[in-house]
């Protein structure tokens, strides 16, 4: 009875280290290989999310296998981003039916079309497609979407909070890229007969300050002059904001949050009736070869610091122990070096005022076997890890709900997920933080906080 709540799966894992305002996963496993993960936080709350889940991409085993990544750079608030981080996958999951599902449509069908009613299902339902990819990215929408209409009396300030959000799924030999915003994925490929590694951009972005994607806002509002707007010697959408595609950002895409008591500086003018932004996602396909060898996806906040090409050289001539660690610390290093001081006392600004000299960086390094990519995997296990350092306030909500179910589930033993947090609570860090211990323990309070830290 008590096993559930004190020993979820991965819990024997490595859920993760906290040094400061960082947090990162130096190595562990996926389908195809090794992966790092590391994040550091900039702003008064960590507005960035990432996560990875690795092993079964459907409700099901008969469904697809294989590698998720997601990075979600939040604006606004993380709002946005923990919703993607908590919904998106899930999403994902649920556009492929269960076998029983399944079983009873066919049921149904006369025997004259069951072939070809079989060949399509399959290829439809049982594989992973640009389709499926487009459909999770809308339920998101559209479910954050109606998250905002339903607090927008108690908090209106929901309809002004988006997110990028970058994923990479790599399923069957085969890498999809799908991109909404300005984060970045980055393919280090081996060229022949040397031991260079060349980079290559496989991520489209979405960032007014690129002209193309200016061209593209003016050919979809011709009828708005002001449709992008330089303020600051920087491209803004309306003048507002920098991407031109991002999750929720609720007040640029339906009038009716376009009103009090939304805050003036997101109220725009004029009425319109056509969303300004969309949440549509840029999506590649690229088929991996064995000179593929890793994969870097990261928020615009590394991107800043760090060329392709450095990234790519640092990933390749390092170790994989610590590696997206290290490219946090490379690009640390330079936003210190523009401002012309020491990485050790830019370490020292805390959360709040760090945001003056670089922002929350996110950042997951994918190695890929080239031995294991062609590979079927019908029956590997799961593993699930997400990254993200969360205030206090929010880990308390979270963690409340997940005491009271454990509290019942454990109400008929001594001892149980109740007792342990009742007893750990209260050992903190005298800058009201949590220890390390503490928050891993608080998290396997529930699987759904497992990889929870602050």
């Amino acid at each position: 009875m008590v096993k559930p709540c004190w020993k979820p799966s991965y819990e024997d894992e490595d859920s993760g280290r906290i040094d400061g305002l960082l947090w990162y996963k130096d190595l562990g496993p996926h389908v195809y290989g090794d992966f790092s993960m590391a994040l550091v936080q900039a702003n008064s709350i960590m507005e960035d999310q990432c996560q990875l889940e690795s092993g079964p991409l459907s409700s099901s085993n008969s469904g697809p296998h294989g590698t998720f990544v997601g990075v979600y750079d939040g604006h606004g608030g993380p709002e946005t981003a923990r919703f993607i981080n908590d919904n998106l996958f899930q999403n994902l999951k649920s556009m492929f039916p269960s076998p029983f599902i399944a079983l009873q449509f066919l049921q149904l069908v006369a025997l004259m079309f069951v072939a070809c009613l079989v060949a399509g299902f399959a290829s439809e339902h049982h594989e992973m497609s640009e389709n499926v990819i487009r459909k999770a990215f809308a339920a998101t929408e559209d479910d954050f979407l109606s998250l905002v209409k339903k607090e927008w009396p108690s908090k209106p300030n929901m309809a002004s909070v988006g997110s990028c959000c970058l994923v990479g799924l790599i399923c069957n030999g085969l890498l999809y890229i799908s991109n909404v915003g300005d984060s970045r994925a980055v393919l280090g490929r081996a060229q022949r007969g040397t031991r260079e590694v060349s980079a290559i951009q496989v991520s489209m972005e979405h960032n007014a300050n690129i002209e193309s994607v200016r061209d593209e806002l003016h050919s979809l509002h011709p009828h708005d002059p002001q449709i992008v707007v330089l303020k600051h010697k920087v491209w803004r959408v309306k003048g507002i904001i920098q991407v031109s595609r991002a999750i929720g950002d609720a007040y640029l895409k339906k009038a009716e949050f376009n009103r009090e008591p939304l805050a003036s500086k997101f109220r725009l003018p004029e009425p319109f009736e056509e969303p300004i932004i969309s949440a549509e996602p840029s999506i590649l396909v690229h088929k991996l070869y064995p000179e593929d060898q890793f994969l870097i996806f990261a928020s615009d906040g590394l991107w800043e610091h760090l060329s392709n090409e450095e990234a790519v050289d640092i990933v390749q001539n390092y170790p994989r122990h610590g590696i997206a660690r290290r490219l946090v610390k490379a690009a640390l290093k330079e936003a210190a070096k523009k401002r012309e001081m020491r990485f050790s006392d830019l370490k020292k600004i805390d959360r709040g005022v760090r945001r003056h000299f670089h922002d929350d960086v996110s950042v997951v390094v994918i190695y890929l076997d080239p031995g294991l990519i062609d590979q079927s995997f019908n029956c590997s296990s799961p593993f699930s890890m997400r990254g993200a350092l969360l205030d206090m306030k929010y880990l308390r909500s979270r963690t409340r709900l997940a005491y009271r179910i454990c509290k019942v589930q454990t109400a008929a033993s001594p001892v149980g997920c109740g007792w342990m947090w009742s007893e750990k609570l209260n050992n903190r860090k005298s800058d009201g933080g949590m220890t390390e211990d503490v928050c891993y323990r608080s998290c396997t309070i529930d699987r759904s906080l497992r990889s929870i830290h602050i």
